[in-house]
């Protein structure tokens, strides 16, 4: 499983410039910080050979001609020299103030796309930062290394403030500007290619229908462009106009059906799932990976619950509005149930799941299970008192917290803009400006991992997926990495007239157990893909 953020990106003392500009100045800022820590390391480019934006997990493709240019993300951003010029840039790269570093020496071309030494990557999305982090097998690295992307842009925001000539940039982790633009916070999930599609949506969707509950980031305003006064579970679900679909930034669907596994394709699909909040509580964090994982693995083996909601787009919204928990959705059987009730229904599904596989059993488990079914419970718990007794674990619940705080204290209403400026400052990723950051630091959220452990997924990456063999690679060979994807890593040696390219497409290979001694046995990157490849030189 993995995550892919976008953030909101504003540029205060520039507020008319260009955002895809901006974006490749955050990117182009972290390769200055990497390069700081190791020469060329961390400067490979993304490999586009086998991205597939347009195949459809129903069995089809999408005729390119027909397709919504943001679908099209097989091709790479550029800026134009119009474009830079009109940021007060210059099209030539050698008097490009932006490709000077704080000392006035030439940095290189502007960057826009990243492979990064953790495994991850660091790119320009749809005018917007992005970082997708490195594959993971449990909910609770899935924290860890979603949070180090955090701490990467934070790197490029500081770097960027350091920089002569250019705007301080101000980075978001939320999803909605509040102007009718919503912005993506996905994650990713790896399942067998037999599962029937179909049996995917009818299991998923009445869960990410009732999901904000436990993991929604809570937003000021009611409607795509939050000119209703109210508050709201979710960032995006006022965004969602379909319930199944190939699209991500138009018509978006409640089930995404984008069929690009990166990976060994007759045997994989990777679940994309647009529909998730992007989110900075911990455990907000760890059940969306963890809950949405166990449910995938009761629709594999059959065991998931069978209900139907009658509207599900409509009830998404409902579901969001509905702060007091009260409202109930109807099924296409007639009953009528709470969101509350419904995700009751999932999670004791999910107990009686695992307690024939054995996953949640507290010793001999598979050692995250029952965190994820103990925190589960305990947060449906909460929510059944009520909002304020949530308010340590569910992100949207605290937010919520401390703007009836400001609320009560100045008598304010739901469509005074001084909320709508918490709601935004809530997401700052610098921690002495967000407020997320400052009641973590006085101990009024739970944390599950430590800073220690995110600055080292800020560098390092996870040692039992393929994600360590690519961030190795980068570490240790970088200036020979020409470029990379998820499922390969592209070599270029001096004195070889074509290019090695090393395929990874068994995400559960390239971990640390097999590829450790081999990085460690070989300082140069010829002998190490000599005996990786256990072919001459």
């Amino acid at each position: 499983m993995g995550a892919e953020t976008e953030y909101g990106i504003h540029a205060p003392s520039a507020p008319g410039s260009n955002a895809t500009w901006l974006s490749s100045q955050v990117v182009h800022a972290y390769a200055l910080v990497t390069g700081e820590r190791a020469a060329g390391g961390a400067e490979a480019r993304w490999d586009y050979t086998d991205e597939d934006p347009l195949a459809d997990a129903r069995g089809w493709s999408m005729p390119r001609e027909l397709a919504y240019p943001s679908q099209l993300t097989d091709r790479p951003d550029e800026l134009t020299a119009a474009q830079i010029a009109l940021e007060g840039g210059e099209p030539d790269p050698d008097r490009d103030p932006a490709n000077l570093d704080p000392e006035g020496d030439r940095t290189g071309p502007l960057m826009m796309n990243m492979v990064l030494g953790n495994g991850a990557r660091l790119y320009v999305d749809h005018a917007h930062p992005e970082y997708s982090s490195p594959e993971v097998t449990n909910p609770r690295d899935a924290v860890v290394w979603d949070a180090a992307g955090d701490q990467v842009v934070l790197a490029a925001v500081r770097q960027i403030a350091r920089t002569p000539g250019l705007p301080d940039i101000s980075l978001y982790k939320n999803n909605t500007d509040n102007k009718s633009v919503s912005y993506g916070s996905h994650e990713n999930y790896l399942m067998p290619r037999q599962v029937p599609f179909s049996d995917i949506v009818s299991g998923l969707t009445p869960f990410f229908v009732t999901r904000a509950l436990i993991c929604g980031a809570g937003r000021v305003g009611l409607g795509q462009d939050g000119a209703e006064s109210g508050f709201q579970l979710s960032q995006r679900a006022d965004f969602f106009e379909a319930e199944v679909g190939l699209e991500t930034t138009i018509r978006r669907p409640i089930i995404n059906t984008r069929d690009e596994p990166h990976a060994t394709a007759e045997k994989y699909r990777r679940l994309h799932v647009i529909i998730g909040d992007a989110n900075l509580s911990q455990v907000s964090n760890f059940l969306k990976f963890g809950t949405t994982s166990l449910v995938l693995d009761m629709i594999e083996h059959g065991t998931v619950p069978q209900l139907q909601i009658q509207h599900p787009v409509q009830s998404l919204r409902q579901v969001s509005h509905d702060t007091a928990l009260e409202g109930l959705l109807r099924l296409t059987d007639g009953r009528q149930m709470s969101a509350l009730d419904i995700q009751w229904m999932f999670l004791d599904a999910a107990i009686g799941h695992v307690s024939r596989t054995g996953a949640g059993a507290v010793n001999g488990g598979d050692g995250y299970t029952h965190e994820v079914l103990r925190r589960w419970e305990e947060v449906l718990t909460q929510l059944a008192a009520g909002p304020a007794a949530a308010a340590r674990s569910v992100e949207w619940a605290a937010k919520l917290s401390l703007l009836q705080q400001y609320r009560d204290r100045d008598s304010l209403a739901w469509n005074d803009p001084r909320l709508a400026l918490i709601d935004l400052q809530w997401s700052d990723v610098r921690p002495e400006k967000g407020l997320y950051y400052r009641l973590l630091s006085r101990g009024r959220l739970d944390r599950l991992v430590s800073d220690e452990e995110i600055a080292h997924a800020v560098s390092q990456p996870p040692e039992d997926t393929r994600a360590y063999f690519r961030g190795r690679c980068i570490q240790r060979y970088g200036a020979h990495v020409i470029g990379a994807s998820w499922d390969s890593v592209i070599f270029e040696l001096p004195g070889e007239r074509r290019l090695q390219r090393v395929p990874t497409r068994e995400p559960l290979r390239g971990t640390r157990a097999l590829t450790g001694a081999l990085f460690d046995r070989h300082a140069d990157a010829a002998d190490f893909l000599s005996e990786l490849l256990d072919a001459p030189r």
